[in-house]
């Protein structure tokens, strides 16, 4: 195998990521199953492409300029740390505008970057999340700072562009041969930069998107969740539903007990997002047509979330003492979503 030549920067290292075969998780079904693993990427997450794409065109074309512009931009983590990254790396201000649910594992890789971090604790009155707030608070420093701009991933077609390569890689990697694609719904850049690329291969692979029990993006009523990084509590502008063939809802407790089997049996120290990609793979599996090749996204890994989703002290709090244990006996149920 040749050796690779040398990155000029580190964001050079971003893409590219690897597409690993997993093991037997879900047992009983004949499919190939693959998942990218996005932690790869140098700021340790899928957002890494769409902060890259978002900021670094705006830094070409001069609406940012190290030392004048001051970035500002809503996000639970991820995004976030891409943006300090590339903040960083051309020395550029950032605000980082996070909540409570963000982990102090990010919250501490965002002041190493040197990143301000402004964190909102009071939540929406009208739906009870945090998100509105977030966005408000945006609104309101953009409106006080001068020369400050958001990348809005929300809305800025900037981010599902960057997706598109994330689908290509997949694709190339398979020679084409990919049936199901699972992705975590959140702001839907991911989800639409991939179908993107389907559409316009000619690609015939059905689009599974990932929700979380709780979150508005596909059905109307709100509720509680506590693991960040899929669902919303704000239908996004990129949100196109009749983007994806399917739509699975993964609580909280079904996301931790697929993290943890990830770990157990694949050695994958997994986040969220990615382990309700498993749950919803677990759930789909019956709908699946045998020598199928299945391909998950899993946005990043299980550094982030060792105070919450790998923490028994926090699982039993908040589900219960017996919860720690569920990872050892099945807890996703069959169902037949076809």
């Amino acid at each position: 195998m040749a050796a690779r030549r040398p990155l000029k920067g580190i964001l050079s290292a971003i893409g590219d990521t690897p597409l690993v075969q997993m093991g037997c998780l879900v047992p009983g079904f004949d499919f190939r199953l693959f998942a990218k693993m996005e932690r790869f990427n140098p700021g340790g997450s899928v957002k890494d492409r769409s902060a890259l794409a978002m900021l670094q065109a705006k830094i070409l074309d001069g609406g940012v300029r190290p030392g004048r512009t001051v970035v500002i931009e809503s996000s639970s983590g991820n995004l976030a740390i891409g943006l300090a990254q590339i903040c960083c790396y051309y020395g550029i201000d950032l605000i980082c505008v996070v909540d409570a649910k963000t982990t102090t594992q990010n919250l501490a890789i965002l002041r190493a970057y040197g990143a301000r971090v402004e964190l909102v604790t009071d939540r929406d009155p009208a739906t009870g999340e945090y998100l509105p707030e977030r966005i408000r608070r945006v609104r309101h420093l953009l409106n006080t700072l001068p020369n400050s701009y958001s990348p809005n991933q929300y809305a800025n077609p900037r981010n599902p562009a960057a997706h598109e390569n994330t689908m290509r890689e997949i694709a190339e990697a398979l020679d084409g041969q990919v049936d199901y694609l699972f992705a975590a719904a959140g702001t839907f850049g991911t989800l639409r930069g991939c179908v993107g690329y389907l559409r316009a291969q000619g690609m015939s692979t059905r689009v599974v998107a990932v929700d979380a029990v709780g979150s508005i993006l596909f059905q109307p009523t709100p509720g509680r969740r506590l693991i960040p990084g899929h669902g919303a509590a704000i239908r996004p502008a990129l949100l196109d539903p009749s983007l994806v063939d399917e739509v699975v809802h993964v609580t909280d407790l079904e996301c931790i007990v697929a993290c943890r089997t990830l770990t157990r049996q694949e050695g994958i120290l997994a986040g969220g997002s990615s382990g309700a990609t498993i749950a919803a793979v677990r759930k789909f599996a019956p709908c699946i047509p045998p020598g199928s090749t299945v391909v998950t996204i899993f946005p990043d890994g299980g550094d982030r979330y060792l105070d919450t989703i790998y923490s028994d002290a926090w699982v039993a709090e908040n589900f219960g003492r017996d919860a720690v244990q569920l990872w050892q006996r099945p807890l996703i149920e069959d169902v037949a979503w076809c």
